[in-house]
């Protein structure tokens, strides 16, 4: 691996795909890595962890969604995921269990490359924030410069669109932000039109806060967080 170059790991069993998506990946200046199945994508994660998985959902032994579970028990690696169905359980599943995005098959290469620059750019550290730099809602508080979030003195483990997005609602209490706004701020494009993943992961991160969740939904509209001092209504 060259110094300085970010690792992609690539997970799909059909060989046609994972050769196009590592051509385009090492044109786009990627150090790419390629295996074709669950247990072999687990083995290099712990051994080589990638700065982004490419994770198709159907795999010969282990499948994309089991994959993610058990690499977001130890990491918020950014997972992109690919699909052969078009078909929302498989997105909102793929996205509940700790995928940061997801492109249908077949899809265009050029979009692929796009999206993994998105995500990377989104999961990395905000450098532009100061590294101490502190939002907080009663007794919820969230750090920028180390990315982590405590409620009191317990600290909840979130995934990186997760935390970007908790972030931005945050950063704008008060406001009432569109789910396209949040598309395009907290996943950096329009995701086609398909907001349902800002849904899914507003619905994570109530699961994750529980009571401490300050995000208010604003039926037909999209989210905001109340006032500071103010509690938040029931969503």
């Amino acid at each position: 691996m060259t110094a300085g170059v970010q690792t992609i790991l690539v997970v799909e069993d059909e060989a046609s795909i994972a050769s196009f998506v590592s051509l385009y990946l090492k044109n786009a200046g990627y150090d790419v890595r390629a295996v074709t199945t669950g247990s072999a994508a687990l083995t290099q994660i712990a051994t080589e962890q990638p700065a982004l998985i490419i994770l198709d959902l159907m795999l010969p032994d282990i499948d994309g969604i089991e994959i993610c579970r058990r690499v977001r028990k130890t990491s918020d690696v950014p997972i992109l995921m690919l699909t052969a169905r078009d078909e929302d359980v498989d997105k909102i599943i793929g996205l509940e269990v700790g995928a940061d995005d997801y492109l249908t098959k077949p899809f265009n290469p050029r979009e692929l490359v796009a999206r993994v620059k998105s995500v990377l750019r989104r999961s990395a550290p905000d450098r532009r924030r100061d590294a101490e730099e502190e939002l907080r809602h009663h007794d919820l508080v969230i750090n920028a410069g180390r990315r982590e979030v405590k409620v009191g003195d317990e600290e909840i483990q979130l995934a990186p669109k997760e935390f970007d997005l908790l972030w931005e609602l945050l950063d704008h209490r008060g406001l009432v932000l569109t789910r396209d706004q949040l598309l395009e701020r907290v996943w950096g494009y329009t995701f086609a039109g398909d907001t349902r993943t800002v849904d899914v992961h507003v619905r994570q991160l109530r699961r994750k806060l529980g009571d401490a969740s300050p995000i208010v939904t604003v039926w037909g509209v999209g989210y905001k967080v109340s006032p500071a001092g103010t509690p938040a209504p029931a969503a």
